[in-house]
């Protein structure tokens, strides 16, 4: 996939992530975007990062002592290394257990 193709692709996701968390209270999770990365902030003072790897065309998702690397297989962004965790699936998990939140 060329970058352009990637930059759509992942500003695309990052939208449904923020739009995921839109009507969440933010006393339970809070986001921000900054460019290429979206930071999520849970009541409980944990955070969970999602960005952009341009070099490898990744989206890289980081939560307390977990870390995914996806790639985009044509329809969904699959975990890199394990082929078994779906990014947006990861994430709700994430939110899940960190704030009680089911999106």
């Amino acid at each position: 996939m060329d970058e352009q193709a990637y930059l759509k692709l992942a500003d695309v996701t990052f939208k449904r992530i923020e739009d995921l968390l839109e009507d969440v209270d933010a006393e339970d999770v809070d986001f921000e975007r900054a460019g290429d990365v979206l930071t999520l902030a849970f009541k409980n003072g944990k955070k969970c990062i999602v960005n952009t790897q341009r070099p490898t065309r990744q989206i890289w998702m980081a939560a307390g002592v977990h870390a995914w690397h996806f790639d985009w297989d044509g329809s969904n962004w699959i975990d890199a290394k394990e082929k078994s965790h779906e990014l947006m699936a990861t994430l709700k998990d994430v939110v899940r257990e960190q704030s009680g939140v089911a999106l």
